[in-house]
């Protein structure tokens, strides 16, 4: 008994344990992080809604069915305010999911610490602010990749000293693997974005060499943590090796503790399904183990998604499930009274070099193209994650790559969690978006506008000039500008961007011999219906509103092409007006739309009515995160097939969309 208990007394601090989380409006948020926070979390990881992400007021129409759906709205300092009333900001850990406008969001959340007597050198917490993987798989990026890199320098340079104890930026891995990343391309262009970083600040000239070791002390990690248990826990391990190296080498970084490779997680979401969902909550534990059980690597913060995650947004029990399961492996386990016990594994000790080399190769390449910024810029890395994405969807079409329930042991009695489905889920009520457009309207009209015109003359007159954005951002959020006005002013001056889609030079790896039969015969069928037709038939595959989640319409224009189609597809944040023009500009056979944000009953309706208004009759099939409920609704409006994660099956989508196209025409000859 003595022993047990001296071992208990001797247990690690566990980690910071977090739920990602936000909805609808600042004070419901505000709500469910109290009711979080009283159940044991201790931590926040704020996610903001889209429109805020990626820099627009609820009132914008690029906003239409957006606001408050993923996360929650964030448009001025009154919101900020209203998010952590009552809050200890002088006491939370507080990570918040935000890349281009991440100077914004801290400069809001400065001007209210400060508001509350807070010091902000007593704030802690992280921004995310890694913007490559938002050119690479998350899609929230606004900015050029150079102005959106020196944003990011700006953050850091600014943070060493005013704010210490903030992590400016998060190089976060984790997108890369819901985007297709192998562990290697995670652990490689992960490592290449923060030596993109940490060269802009060593070369800004807004930080003394003296404190680059501070800088390197203050970045962060977040990652990703897959199925495969051994591979995910020496994929850090290797990040540990890795990250040693180049501080030390490339930046001289002496202190060891400056050195440590700090990080997050949130475990793997690509990997939640939508059959049989109940299974989730398994693979959510075992991915946590591993980045748990090895003390050399062990994570500083988790967050883990809910087991629904696949079917909807997540209700507060959801999230306190997944809550305890790290509750459950930090406080009754006997996991944190040990050294790293996998320390002195041959099998260990052979997968991490194997990583590491294979990384480091990866790396030097990125470097040789001229850094991870010119990799971008040229689609490069965009076309890599979309050929591994391909390549892993294939697996499990084929069946190589086993999905318990849902390419083998599909076979299952009913759930009890989703025996009524349209409650396993949340849903964020329609007059939220209404509400909070009065609301926007209301504080333009109420605050003292001409400081906040001054504001945003300063904030621009600083961009221009090159100045650090942080202080003029401050003055601006306690002047009352808006996230909406504060994105344009910085658009501009240093313009907006449109990133490389990675479909058009990405190629499929050679077809195992049972899916080589499909894609001829559906090859085949294609080049029927081009004779019938008299040319190809051509799909256009659309992203409106803000959700850059692009990974599913990528691989969908890419078998699209494969199999024969002429393929038009320009990438995310488009507006219906603009998929109804380009539909009649390039004279398309059928229409596929995506969207994984939640806003689909709000945009596909407005595509819908815009094409009966242009006289334009093709079929539309629909993609997305999509409640039964809300499809049988689509459906009744007239679309042609709504697609789930479910349907995972690229060869059977093709084969309807052949036949759709077929029976169009079919249709419309007979009119």
């Amino acid at each position: 008994m003595r022993e047990k208990r001296e071992k208990r007394e001797k247990r690690d601090k566990p980690w910071i344990m977090r739920t990602y989380a936000g909805h609808s409006t600042a004070a419901a948020s505000n709500a469910l992080y109290r009711t979080n926070l009283n159940k044991g979390q201790t931590g926040l990881s704020v996610a903001f809604d889209l429109p805020t992400q990626t820099g627009y007021d609820p009132d914008h129409a690029l906003a239409l069915g957006e606001v408050g759906k993923v996360g929650v709205p964030v448009s001025h300092i009154g919101d900020m305010r209203a998010l952590f009333n009552g809050l200890p900001l002088d006491q939370m850990n507080t990570s918040m999911t935000i890349n281009a406008t991440a100077p914004w969001l801290l400069a809001l959340y400065i001007a209210v610490a400060e508001e509350n007597g807070v010091d902000r050198k007593l704030l802690q917490g992280t921004t995310q602010n890694d913007l490559v993987k938002e050119y690479l798989s998350r899609g929230t990026y606004i900015f050029p990749p150079g102005a959106s890199l020196k944003l990011t320098a700006d953050m850091i340079a600014y943070t060493v000293n005013e704010v210490p104890k903030w992590n400016p930026t998060n190089i976060c891995s984790y997108h890369l693997q819901e985007a297709g990343a192998t562990p290697v391309q995670e652990l490689a262009y992960s490592l290449s974005t923060a030596i993109a970083v940490l060269d802009a600040v060593k070369n800004g000239g807004q930080v003394p060499a003296a404190e680059i070791p501070k800088v390197v002390g203050r970045i962060s990690f977040f990652v990703n943590a897959g199925i495969r248990f051994i591979e995910e826990m020496c994929k850090m391990r290797a990040f540990t090796e890795l990250w040693d190296r180049i501080t030390k080498e490339r930046y001289g970084v002496e202190e060891a503790s400056f050195r440590r490779f700090r990080y997050g997680v949130q475990v793997n979401s690509l990997g939640l399904t939508e059959p049989q969902p109940e299974n989730n909550i398994l693979r959510i534990v075992m991915e946590m183990l591993g980045v748990a059980l090895s003390k050399d690597a062990r994570a500083r913060a988790i967050q883990l998604p809910a087991w629904n995650e696949a079917l909807g947004l997540p209700r507060p029990w959801d999230q306190q499930w997944s809550l305890r399961a790290q509750q459950i492996l930090a406080f009754e386990s006997d996991l944190l009274e040990y050294e790293d016990i996998f320390d002195g594994s041959h099998v260990i000790t052979a997968k991490v070099a194997e990583m590491v080399a294979a990384a480091w190769k990866e790396v030097e390449d990125i470097d040789a193209r001229g850094g991870v910024i010119e990799a971008v810029e040229s689609g490069y890395l965009k076309q890599r994650l979309v050929e591994s994405n391909a390549a892993r969807l294939r697996a499990i079409e084929s069946g190589e790559q086993v999905v318990v329930g849902v390419n083998k042991f599909v076979e299952t009695a009913e759930c009890p969690l989703t025996k009524d489905l349209d409650d396993a889920i949340m849903t964020v009520d329609p007059a939220v978006e209404k509400q909070a457009t009065e609301a926007i309207k209301k504080w333009r009209a109420e605050r003292d506008q001409k400081a906040a015109d001054a504001a945003l003359a300063k904030l621009k007159a600083a961009v221009k000039s090159g100045q650090n954005v942080m202080p003029a951002s401050i003055e601006a959020a306690r002047a009352g500008v808006t996230t909406g006005e504060w994105a344009a002013a910085l658009r501009d001056v240093v313009g907006e961007y449109r990133a490389p889609t990675g479909v058009a030079g990405a190629r499929l790896d050679q077809l195992q011999p049972n899916a080589k039969s499909k894609v001829e015969a559906l090859r085949a069928r294609v080049a029927q219906l081009t004779v019938e037709l008299g040319r190809r038939p051509k799909i256009l595959v659309g992203k409106p509103g803000l959700d850059g989640h692009s990974n599913g319409a990528e691989q969908i224009a890419l078998k699209a092409r494969d199999v024969g189609f002429e393929v038009v597809y320009e990438g995310i944040r488009v507006t219906p007006e603009q998929i109804v023009a380009s539909a009649i500009e390039e004279g398309v056979h059928i229409i596929g739309i995506s969207i994984l944000s939640g806003s689909h009953l709000a945009l596909v309706p407005q595509i819908l009515e815009r094409l009966k208004q242009k006289g334009v009759h093709v079929p539309i099939v629909v993609g997305g995160i999509i409640p039964e409920a809300d499809a049988r609704l689509l459906e009744a409006k007239g679309i042609a097939r709504v697609y789930t994660p479910k349907d995972f099956l690229l060869d059977n989508i093709m084969g309807d969309l052949v036949e759709l196209v077929a029976k169009a025409a079919t249709t419309h000859a007979a009119e």
